[in-house]
Protein backbone atom coordinates (compact mmCIF):
# COMPACT_ATOMS: atom_id res chain seq x y z
CA UNK A 1 0.00 0.00 0.00
CA UNK A 2 1.34 3.24 -0.72
CA UNK A 3 -0.09 6.94 0.02
CA UNK A 4 0.71 8.00 -2.84
CA UNK A 5 -2.70 5.95 -4.68
CA UNK A 6 -4.89 8.06 -2.50
CA UNK A 7 -3.30 11.46 -3.94
CA UNK A 8 -0.61 11.97 -1.42
CA UNK A 9 2.23 14.80 -3.38
CA UNK A 10 5.33 16.28 -2.33
CA UNK A 11 3.61 19.11 -1.44
CA UNK A 12 2.03 17.49 1.29
CA UNK A 13 5.18 15.41 2.68
CA UNK A 14 7.00 18.91 2.67
CA UNK A 15 3.74 20.14 4.60
CA UNK A 16 3.84 17.34 6.89
CA UNK A 17 7.91 17.33 8.28
CA UNK A 18 6.89 19.40 10.98
CA UNK A 19 4.78 16.11 12.25
CA UNK A 20 7.31 14.17 11.10
CA UNK A 21 9.75 15.73 13.42
CA UNK A 22 7.72 14.74 16.32
CA UNK A 23 7.53 11.00 15.75
CA UNK A 24 3.68 11.08 13.49
CA UNK A 25 3.06 9.66 10.35
CA UNK A 26 0.77 9.94 7.99
CA UNK A 27 -2.48 8.02 6.93
CA UNK A 28 -6.05 8.80 5.17
CA UNK A 29 -9.38 8.15 6.80
CA UNK A 30 -10.62 5.52 4.82
CA UNK A 31 -14.14 4.88 7.11
CA UNK A 32 -15.48 6.60 9.70
CA UNK A 33 -17.10 4.20 12.67
CA UNK A 34 -18.77 5.14 16.14
CA UNK A 35 -15.99 5.18 18.10
CA UNK A 36 -13.10 4.10 15.49
CA UNK A 37 -11.88 4.96 11.76
CA UNK A 38 -9.98 2.99 9.78
CA UNK A 39 -6.70 4.40 8.35
CA UNK A 40 -4.59 3.84 5.26
CA UNK A 41 -0.72 4.48 5.59
CA UNK A 42 2.27 3.38 3.53
CA UNK A 43 2.57 0.16 5.19
CA UNK A 44 -0.56 -1.11 6.42
CA UNK A 45 -4.73 -0.18 7.25
CA UNK A 46 -4.87 0.39 10.83
CA UNK A 47 -7.31 1.27 13.55
CA UNK A 48 -7.16 4.44 14.95
CA UNK A 49 -9.07 7.13 17.35
CA UNK A 50 -8.64 10.94 17.59
CA UNK A 51 -7.23 12.81 20.87
CA UNK A 52 -8.99 13.94 23.14
CA UNK A 53 -7.77 17.75 22.49
CA UNK A 54 -8.56 17.85 18.83
CA UNK A 55 -12.11 17.14 19.61
CA UNK A 56 -12.34 19.89 22.30
CA UNK A 57 -10.71 22.24 19.16
CA UNK A 58 -12.78 21.84 17.06
CA UNK A 59 -15.09 24.92 16.37
CA UNK A 60 -17.56 23.02 14.79
CA UNK A 61 -18.71 19.11 13.82
CA UNK A 62 -17.01 19.50 10.33
CA UNK A 63 -13.85 20.24 12.01
CA UNK A 64 -13.11 16.74 13.02
CA UNK A 65 -11.87 14.17 10.98
CA UNK A 66 -13.69 12.64 8.43
CA UNK A 67 -13.57 9.99 5.64
CA UNK A 68 -11.22 11.40 3.23
CA UNK A 69 -9.15 13.34 5.47
CA UNK A 70 -5.33 13.39 5.68
CA UNK A 71 -4.44 13.14 9.30
CA UNK A 72 -1.28 13.03 11.52
CA UNK A 73 -0.74 9.47 13.10
CA UNK A 74 1.03 8.77 16.38
CA UNK A 75 1.06 4.81 16.31
CA UNK A 76 0.17 2.63 19.12
CA UNK A 77 2.66 1.51 21.41
CA UNK A 78 1.40 -1.34 22.47
CA UNK A 79 -2.19 -3.63 21.21
CA UNK A 80 -4.17 -0.35 21.27
CA UNK A 81 -5.22 1.94 18.48
CA UNK A 82 -3.39 4.57 17.07
CA UNK A 83 -4.13 8.37 17.74
CA UNK A 84 -4.62 10.77 15.29
CA UNK A 85 -2.86 13.89 16.27
CA UNK A 86 -3.76 16.08 13.89
CA UNK A 87 -6.33 16.98 10.73
CA UNK A 88 -3.81 17.99 7.89
CA UNK A 89 -4.90 21.23 5.56
CA UNK A 90 -8.11 20.08 3.39
CA UNK A 91 -8.25 21.18 -0.23
CA UNK A 92 -11.62 20.47 -0.80
CA UNK A 93 -14.39 19.28 1.65
CA UNK A 94 -17.97 18.47 1.01
CA UNK A 95 -20.36 19.84 3.81
CA UNK A 96 -24.32 19.80 3.77
CA UNK A 97 -26.48 20.47 6.55
CA UNK A 98 -27.13 17.78 8.77
CA UNK A 99 -30.73 16.40 8.50
CA UNK A 100 -32.78 17.71 11.34
CA UNK A 101 -30.79 19.18 13.06
CA UNK A 102 -28.36 23.16 12.79
CA UNK A 103 -25.27 22.31 12.47
CA UNK A 104 -22.51 20.92 9.28
CA UNK A 105 -21.96 17.62 8.33
CA UNK A 106 -19.10 16.54 6.35
CA UNK A 107 -19.89 14.15 3.73
CA UNK A 108 -15.62 14.07 2.44
CA UNK A 109 -12.76 15.64 2.43
CA UNK A 110 -10.06 16.44 0.12
CA UNK A 111 -11.88 15.02 -3.12
CA UNK A 112 -10.56 16.81 -6.61
CA UNK A 113 -14.08 15.45 -8.41
CA UNK A 114 -17.62 14.50 -7.43
CA UNK A 115 -19.82 12.67 -9.84
CA UNK A 116 -23.01 13.85 -9.49
CA UNK A 117 -25.29 10.65 -10.02
CA UNK A 118 -29.30 10.65 -11.36
CA UNK A 119 -30.91 8.57 -13.53
CA UNK A 120 -33.48 8.88 -16.62
CA UNK A 121 -36.41 7.48 -14.26
CA UNK A 122 -38.43 8.65 -11.38
CA UNK A 123 -35.16 10.09 -9.68
CA UNK A 124 -34.46 12.84 -12.76
CA UNK A 125 -34.82 16.24 -11.31
CA UNK A 126 -33.50 19.48 -12.20
CA UNK A 127 -33.54 21.34 -8.96
CA UNK A 128 -32.33 18.31 -7.46
CA UNK A 129 -29.29 18.70 -9.56
CA UNK A 130 -29.33 22.46 -9.30
CA UNK A 131 -28.63 21.66 -5.19
CA UNK A 132 -26.24 18.92 -5.44
CA UNK A 133 -24.30 21.11 -7.97
CA UNK A 134 -24.30 24.39 -5.40
CA UNK A 135 -22.92 21.88 -2.61
CA UNK A 136 -19.86 20.26 -5.36
CA UNK A 137 -19.38 24.21 -6.04
CA UNK A 138 -18.75 25.57 -2.97
CA UNK A 139 -16.83 22.33 -1.82
CA UNK A 140 -13.60 23.57 -4.01
CA UNK A 141 -14.20 20.38 -6.00
CA UNK A 142 -15.44 19.80 -9.55
CA UNK A 143 -18.49 18.68 -10.80
CA UNK A 144 -19.39 15.96 -13.42
CA UNK A 145 -22.60 14.81 -14.16
CA UNK A 146 -23.57 11.19 -14.61
CA UNK A 147 -26.91 9.84 -16.46
CA UNK A 148 -26.92 6.43 -14.84
CA UNK A 149 -29.43 3.62 -16.35
CA UNK A 150 -28.67 5.42 -19.82
CA UNK A 151 -29.46 1.70 -21.83
CA UNK A 152 -33.36 1.66 -19.95
CA UNK A 153 -34.96 4.53 -21.66
CA UNK A 154 -35.32 5.52 -25.12
CA UNK A 155 -35.40 9.40 -24.32
CA UNK A 156 -31.82 9.32 -23.03
CA UNK A 157 -30.65 12.12 -25.16
CA UNK A 158 -33.40 14.16 -24.59
CA UNK A 159 -32.44 13.95 -21.09
CA UNK A 160 -29.22 15.07 -21.32
CA UNK A 161 -29.67 17.83 -23.60
CA UNK A 162 -31.88 18.83 -20.59
CA UNK A 163 -28.70 18.39 -18.10
CA UNK A 164 -26.71 20.47 -21.27
CA UNK A 165 -28.55 23.81 -20.82
CA UNK A 166 -29.34 23.35 -17.78
CA UNK A 167 -25.61 23.22 -16.14
CA UNK A 168 -23.50 24.72 -19.28
CA UNK A 169 -19.85 24.35 -18.76
CA UNK A 170 -20.32 20.47 -16.41
CA UNK A 171 -18.96 17.52 -18.12
CA UNK A 172 -22.21 15.26 -18.54
CA UNK A 173 -21.61 11.51 -19.25
CA UNK A 174 -24.53 9.03 -19.84
CA UNK A 175 -23.50 5.41 -18.69
CA UNK A 176 -24.47 2.50 -17.40
CA UNK A 177 -23.26 1.37 -14.51
CA UNK A 178 -24.89 -2.44 -14.56
CA UNK A 179 -24.06 -3.48 -18.62
CA UNK A 180 -20.48 -0.83 -18.02
CA UNK A 181 -21.41 1.13 -21.12
CA UNK A 182 -19.91 4.80 -21.01
CA UNK A 183 -17.61 3.69 -18.14
CA UNK A 184 -14.39 4.12 -20.21
CA UNK A 185 -15.24 7.70 -20.43
CA UNK A 186 -15.08 8.47 -16.82
CA UNK A 187 -11.77 6.32 -16.31
CA UNK A 188 -9.70 10.10 -17.03
CA UNK A 189 -10.93 11.81 -13.94
CA UNK A 190 -9.06 9.31 -11.99
CA UNK A 191 -5.52 10.15 -13.30
CA UNK A 192 -2.78 10.98 -11.42
CA UNK A 193 -4.57 9.32 -8.35
CA UNK A 194 -7.07 11.26 -7.96
CA UNK A 195 -10.02 11.06 -5.81
CA UNK A 196 -13.79 10.79 -7.20
CA UNK A 197 -16.67 11.06 -4.59
CA UNK A 198 -20.58 10.15 -5.57
CA UNK A 199 -23.37 11.94 -4.04
CA UNK A 200 -27.18 11.31 -5.88
CA UNK A 201 -30.25 9.84 -4.46
CA UNK A 202 -31.03 6.58 -3.20
CA UNK A 203 -31.68 4.04 -5.94
CA UNK A 204 -29.58 5.68 -8.92
CA UNK A 205 -27.09 3.03 -8.87
CA UNK A 206 -23.96 4.33 -7.13
CA UNK A 207 -23.30 1.26 -5.36
CA UNK A 208 -23.25 -0.53 -8.32
CA UNK A 209 -21.01 1.82 -10.03
CA UNK A 210 -18.62 1.90 -6.89
CA UNK A 211 -18.59 -1.50 -7.65
CA UNK A 212 -17.47 -1.32 -11.49
CA UNK A 213 -15.18 1.53 -11.09
CA UNK A 214 -13.21 -0.88 -8.09
CA UNK A 215 -13.40 -3.68 -10.27
CA UNK A 216 -14.33 -5.66 -7.09
CA UNK A 217 -18.13 -6.05 -5.13
CA UNK A 218 -17.76 -4.24 -2.45
CA UNK A 219 -20.77 -2.67 -1.90
CA UNK A 220 -24.22 -4.63 -1.69
CA UNK A 221 -26.69 -3.17 -3.98
CA UNK A 222 -30.47 -3.63 -4.28
CA UNK A 223 -33.34 -3.51 -7.05
CA UNK A 224 -35.21 0.21 -6.84
CA UNK A 225 -39.26 -0.02 -6.39
CA UNK A 226 -41.11 -0.32 -9.48
CA UNK A 227 -43.30 1.83 -8.54
CA UNK A 228 -41.87 5.13 -8.01
CA UNK A 229 -38.18 4.11 -8.97
CA UNK A 230 -36.81 4.67 -5.20
CA UNK A 231 -33.98 2.68 -4.16
CA UNK A 232 -33.45 1.86 -0.34
CA UNK A 233 -30.08 3.41 1.06
CA UNK A 234 -27.68 0.20 0.22
CA UNK A 235 -24.78 2.61 1.55
CA UNK A 236 -25.30 3.20 4.93
CA UNK A 237 -22.12 4.94 5.35
CA UNK A 238 -19.33 7.18 3.73
CA UNK A 239 -15.73 5.07 2.59
CA UNK A 240 -12.77 5.39 0.67
CA UNK A 241 -12.31 2.81 -1.75
CA UNK A 242 -8.62 2.54 -3.56
CA UNK A 243 -8.56 1.52 -7.05
CA UNK A 244 -6.12 -1.19 -8.06
CA UNK A 245 -6.39 0.74 -11.84
CA UNK A 246 -5.21 4.18 -10.16
CA UNK A 247 -7.00 6.81 -7.53
CA UNK A 248 -9.62 6.55 -4.47
CA UNK A 249 -13.12 6.74 -4.78
CA UNK A 250 -16.07 7.68 -1.89
CA UNK A 251 -19.18 6.45 -2.28
CA UNK A 252 -21.62 8.32 0.60
CA UNK A 253 -25.00 7.14 1.50
CA UNK A 254 -27.48 8.48 -1.00
CA UNK A 255 -29.89 11.74 -0.16
CA UNK A 256 -33.53 11.83 -0.20
CA UNK A 257 -33.25 15.44 1.05
CA UNK A 258 -30.85 18.25 1.15
CA UNK A 259 -30.30 21.41 2.55
CA UNK A 260 -27.29 23.32 2.29
CA UNK A 261 -24.86 24.36 4.70
CA UNK A 262 -25.17 28.29 4.92
CA UNK A 263 -21.55 29.38 6.18
CA UNK A 264 -19.50 32.60 6.05
CA UNK A 265 -16.81 30.54 3.62
CA UNK A 266 -15.83 32.14 0.42
CA UNK A 267 -13.79 31.51 -2.37
CA UNK A 268 -11.01 32.49 -0.46
CA UNK A 269 -11.26 30.05 2.51
CA UNK A 270 -12.30 27.81 0.09
CA UNK A 271 -8.77 27.94 -2.09
CA UNK A 272 -6.40 29.68 0.12
CA UNK A 273 -3.55 27.56 -1.46
CA UNK A 274 -4.60 29.15 -4.96
CA UNK A 275 -5.29 32.39 -3.83
CA UNK A 276 -1.68 32.64 -2.23
CA UNK A 277 -0.22 32.02 -5.73
CA UNK A 278 -2.34 34.16 -7.37
CA UNK A 279 -0.88 36.71 -5.38
CA UNK A 280 2.14 36.67 -6.57
CA UNK A 281 0.94 36.91 -10.57
CA UNK A 282 2.67 39.14 -12.62
CA UNK A 283 -0.91 41.02 -13.26
CA UNK A 284 -3.46 41.54 -11.04
CA UNK A 285 -6.42 40.67 -12.80
CA UNK A 286 -4.37 37.69 -13.97
CA UNK A 287 -7.10 35.17 -15.41
CA UNK A 288 -4.77 32.37 -14.66
CA UNK A 289 -5.33 31.09 -18.61
CA UNK A 290 -2.52 32.38 -20.62
CA UNK A 291 -1.05 35.34 -19.07
CA UNK A 292 2.86 36.05 -18.64
CA UNK A 293 3.88 35.61 -15.31
CA UNK A 294 1.16 33.35 -13.99
CA UNK A 295 2.36 31.99 -10.30
CA UNK A 296 -0.49 29.79 -10.58
CA UNK A 297 -0.06 28.38 -14.21
CA UNK A 298 3.39 27.83 -13.06
CA UNK A 299 2.18 25.95 -10.17
CA UNK A 300 -0.04 23.72 -12.23
CA UNK A 301 3.06 22.99 -14.49
CA UNK A 302 5.30 21.93 -11.49
CA UNK A 303 1.90 19.89 -9.95
CA UNK A 304 1.74 21.30 -7.21
CA UNK A 305 -2.21 21.91 -7.52
CA UNK A 306 -4.55 19.74 -10.49
CA UNK A 307 -6.45 21.21 -13.03
CA UNK A 308 -10.13 20.10 -12.20
CA UNK A 309 -8.94 22.05 -8.83
CA UNK A 310 -7.89 25.01 -10.93
CA UNK A 311 -11.38 24.78 -12.82
CA UNK A 312 -13.06 24.68 -10.13
CA UNK A 313 -11.36 27.51 -8.48
CA UNK A 314 -11.79 29.61 -11.91
CA UNK A 315 -15.51 29.08 -11.52
CA UNK A 316 -16.19 30.18 -8.15
CA UNK A 317 -14.64 32.97 -8.65
CA UNK A 318 -16.03 34.26 -11.60
CA UNK A 319 -19.71 33.46 -9.50
CA UNK A 320 -18.35 35.45 -6.60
Amino acid sequence: MSLDAVGWSGQRQTEFGVHAANGLIPGRIVSEHRSHFRVATNSVELSAAMTGRLRNAAIQRSDLAGVGDFVALRPAAGDGAATIEEVLRRTSALIRKASGEQRPQLLAANVDVVFIVTAPDGDFNLPRIERLLALVRGSAAAPVILLNKADIPDEVHSVVDQIVAFAPGVPVHAISARSGGGISDIERYFEGNQTVGLIGSSGVGKSTLTNKLTGYAEQATQEVRAHDSRGRHTTTHRQLFIRPQGGSLIDTPGMRGLELWKSEDNVELNFDDIEALASRCRFRNCRHDCEPGCAVRAALERGDIKSARLASYVAHARAQ
